[in-house]
């Protein structure tokens, strides 16, 4: 990719915010739509866990094998292709008439979806060449993280009091084809000297792994840890990775390759995407359902509720990016393992969500705390790997955070459906979500252990150590090397 000018990178920059923006909509937008949803539809906890882990888990299912065809066929090329089938699926979602087909179409959505933020990472990541212009850039790229939390629970929640829930995914088409038309304009095509071949049998065995422990996890309530289903679940997923390990060690060009996990500073950022996020798809999933469901506020009410949090993720995040270019991760992955550890302590052991004061100051510690762990993850994942392959070291951090979101909707969702009574819900509702906030704590407990673990001096010698093997085994060096 030629060198571009400032105003060239930043209006790059902005098409490449504007596909994190409609994908991250989708998602803090429907979580307030989930109490209408489940009337309409007479949908059970389950029903409502699969309308955001369908989403959630075919975008973490097919992120690397998007990314590495970007760079294999052009960025641009897939960039464009994802825009319209997001587009489409979302005009799709809006004319659903059951929630059965909801799901199918979310699918639909999500295949587009994992062609852009991988992808356009990976554009950011080839158009800003200079190490602390990437982190401030991918701060930004975090920051919208916090304006999709900010605009979604507000513009979802007038939206649904006002027209309906099925409004909500209008808000696409406009965004999807402005950026059509910008993409065309403003961005250059790209894409690796050497793109990775393609890898049918270990995308085949990471769609089996994800798919079958998101199941057994949201059908385990209901059918029982023991049942054959949940077993049968469970084995599934086990034969996946002892399949997939060792295939993808033999193959020359796998579609993520163990030997980087040898580099504690990967694994560790691959690590607390995973509780990260799936301390923000638990969180989402459980203030929504008790803002509207025990406290009986309104779409737009609950939405104004979660303002402190998404505001305070908003301010943060591009501060967070700016310490990860100046200081390194270490203080951002802290406070961000702070923030939401003493976030999930007040709800656990404080019934924080049951008193107005406490509520607030719990959102607004977890805004602090997911606000700080975007950009030291995504940061360390793309310089662990060679530029020239960004699609998948993009795709790897982005499909972490996708396969945390989805496991956290679906383990803090069993956990609280297990618990909770339906004809006495608003009474069982504080003690059935209780252990679900201590596994939340626990989330953010492990940022900021891992947080310290991965970003010492020991963790730095295992990145360099990972590196030499890599190339002893004729692959390109990490950027442990460089």
């Amino acid at each position: 990719m030629p060198e571009l000018s400032h105003r060239r990178r930043m209006a790059v920059l902005a098409i490449c915010c504007m596909s994190l923006l409609i994908v991250s909509l989708d998602n803090t937008v429907l979580n307030v739509a989930l109490p209408d949803l489940q009337k309409e539809f007479d949908a059970s906890v389950s029903g409502l866990q699969w309308t955001i882990d369908a989403y959630t888990l075919v975008i973490a299912s097919l992120l690397m094998l998007s990314g590495s065809t970007a760079d294999r066929v052009g960025r641009r090329r897939v960039f464009r292709i994802g825009l319209i089938v997001f587009t489409v699926g979302s005009a799709l979602c809006s004319i659903a008439p059951n929630l059965g087909l909801l799901v199918v179409f979310r699918m639909v959505q999500a295949v587009g979806g994992s062609m852009l933020n991988p992808v356009a990472m990976s554009i950011i990541t080839n158009t800003f060449t200079d190490p602390r212009e990437r982190a401030r850039a991918i701060g930004v790229w975090g920051g919208v993280v916090g304006l999709s939390m900010a605009a979604g629970p507000l513009i979802g929640g007038v939206l649904v009091d006002t027209v309906g829930w099925r409004s909500i995914f209008w808000l696409n088409l406009p965004i999807g084809v402005a950026a059509l038309i910008l993409l065309s304009l403003y961005v250059p095509e790209s894409r690796a000297p050497h793109g990775r071949r393609p890898d049918p049998v270990g995308q085949v065995l990471v769609i089996v792994l994800l798919a079958a422990l998101t199941f057994g996890i949201i059908e385990a309530p209901e059918a029982g840890l023991t049942s054959p289903l949940v077993l049968g679940c469970a084995v599934l997923a086990v034969l996946a990775v002892a399949l997939l390990v060792p295939y993808e060690l033999r193959r020359p060009e796998p579609l993520i390759d163990p030997r980087f996990f040898r580099s504690l500073p990967f694994s560790g950022a691959t690590v607390i995407a995973v509780c990260g996020f799936a301390a923000l798809g638990g969180f989402l999933f459980l203030s929504t359902l008790y803002l509207q469901n025990v406290r009986h506020y309104s779409a737009l009410h609950a939405g104004l509720w979660m303002l402190p949090m998404a505001a305070v993720t908003f301010v943060s995040a591009p501060l967070s990016g700016r310490l990860v270019g100046s200081r390194g991760t270490r203080v951002p992955l802290l406070i961000a393992g702070l923030g939401m550890t003493a976030s999930g302590v007040l709800f656990a052991a404080f019934d924080g969500q049951t008193h107005t004061v406490t509520l607030v100051v719990a959102f607004v510690l977890f805004g602090l705390g997911f606000g700080f762990v975007n950009a030291p993850i995504t940061n360390t994942a793309v310089s662990g790997m060679p530029r020239a392959q960004a699609g998948v070291a993009a795709a790897v951090a982005s499909t972490s955070r996708q396969t945390g979101s989805a496991l956290g909707v679906a383990l803090l969702g069993a956990i609280l459906a297990s618990g909770i009574t339906p004809q006495r819900y608003e009474a069982t509702f504080t003690d059935a979500a209780r252990p679900a906030w201590w596994v939340l704590t626990g989330c953010g407990a492990a940022v900021l252990v891992l947080g310290l673990v991965s970003s010492g001096r020991r963790a730095r010698e295992s990145a360099v150590r990972a590196a030499a093997r890599l190339e002893e085994a004729g692959h390109v060096p990490v950027a442990a090397k460089r």
